[in-house]
């Protein structure tokens, strides 16, 4: 090995791997508009498309019968794919079928018999493996707000405790063999918020936040390692966890971080840890990137710590990053996020925000502000094929 290739080794960080390749059902390459009884739909692939099985298959996509529409217009044009193949855009207009004014109204028997077949009934789509994933942040260790950095480590081991036995109880609903943990920023107070003005409320040095956190990463995956047959751990930036601030303004690159070097840290020592932790995979984002997007149970969930957008305005960012298509968020379908320190919940067509809570127990900055405290905790989901059916706090 040249010095090189051994530099490069060294400086070698855990990126995710690409999500997946460009996919028609997930690329913006489908597009409908419904109006009363018009629809309008356009599908564009490659050649070989089958446009009309295509665009029935949009209409059933978003709960329209394509049984009761038909074609009213057709519109067929070529066109070059990015890889230079020949490609194919069509678009159909629909109208409603016209429904006969004389309808056979159905048996109210047959509908009151659905309750008698109830019970028993379980739902195709809690088949096959789901993921649980176990969302925290906002720890920032050393701080001398609220119970301070003793209260909040003993309430994040508590957390994770309460995390683990959980995965036993949706496991009598769901079949979860993945678990994956997101730490999502602002896990050390560090010393270049407010420009150095956070230093004389910060009790910990900075190497000692630093090993809290390294820690308490460990002891996370410790803890669910032999509960799970693949445990996935990422970790994303935060503003309080960024390494230097030139001139209490700028950064250096963006994943130079304290948040993520600490999980990269831990990374490092389950290589030397044995068969134990062999299933245990690590991803920080890539050079000079902020997020991270790992696929699990079918669901593409990103990562984000949250202070890339203004509240409120996820969606937004989201739309921003998504119109790139080299972004892997072209093809998210949940952001994980904290950084506001309380949880948020909302939804856009298939996709999903969730913002966690704080682990620190309050800002004592915010409550001289706003009179509020915080409501510390962290978050718990299952997810399969881009629904999360399941969002709990764990206090």
């Amino acid at each position: 090995m040249n010095r090189s290739e051994l530099l490069n080794d060294l400086l070698s960080t855990p990126t995710a791997p690409p999500v997946r390749q460009a996919d028609p059902e997930r690329d913006f390459t489908r597009q409908i508009e419904v109006s009363g009884d018009a629809a309008e739909v356009t599908v564009r692939g490659p050649e070989g498309l089958d446009p009309e099985s295509s665009a029935a298959d949009v209409l059933r996509a978003h709960q329209l019968d394509p049984a009761e529409w038909e074609v009213t217009g057709f519109r067929s044009s070529e066109w070059t794919m990015a890889t230079g193949e020949p490609g194919v855009s069509a678009r159909f207009s629909f109208g409603r079928r016209k429904v006969p004014a004389d309808v056979e109204r159905p048996s109210i028997d047959e509908l009151i018999r659905v309750f008698d077949e109830a019970p028993g009934f379980v739902p195709e789509d809690l088949d096959g493996e789901y993921t649980l994933i176990v969302a925290l942040g906002d720890m920032q260790f050393g701080k001398i707000d609220g119970d301070g950095f003793e209260g909040t480590l003993a309430r994040a081991i508590h957390c994770i405790d309460q995390a683990a036995d959980l995965l036993e109880t949706y496991r009598a609903r769901f079949s979860i063999e993945h678990v994956h943990i997101a730490w999502l920023g602002d896990h050390v107070e560090g010393f270049v918020s407010q420009g150095g003005a956070n230093t004389w409320r910060t009790q910990l040095t900075l190497t000692e936040q630093i090993r809290l956190t390294r820690r308490l990463m460990a002891y996370a995956i410790i803890k669910f390692a032999p509960l799970a047959a693949r445990l996935t751990v990422v970790a994303v930036p935060g503003n309080h966890g960024e390494a230097v601030r030139p001139g209490g303004k700028g950064v250096t690159r963006y994943d130079d971080s304290h948040d993520t070097d600490a999980l990269i840290s831990v990374g490092e020592a389950l290589a030397f840890a044995g068969e134990e932790f062999a299933h245990v995979e690590v991803y920080v984002p890539d050079t000079d990137e902020l997020t991270v997007v790992v696929e699990c149970s079918g669901t593409v969930v990103a990562h984000a710590h949250g202070h890339q957008w203004r509240p409120g305005k996820h969606f937004e960012w989201w739309r921003g990053q998504a119109f790139d298509k080299t972004s892997a968020m072209h093809g998210a379908d949940l952001l994980l996020a904290a950084h506001l320190h309380h949880e948020f919940v909302d939804t856009d067509g298939p996709r999903t925000f969730i913002q966690i809570p704080a682990m620190e127990s309050e800002s004592t900055w915010w409550r001289h502000l706003k009179g509020t405290r915080g409501a510390p905790g962290l978050m718990v989901m299952v997810t399969k094929d881009g629904a999360v059916p399941v969002k709990e706090v764990v206090r």
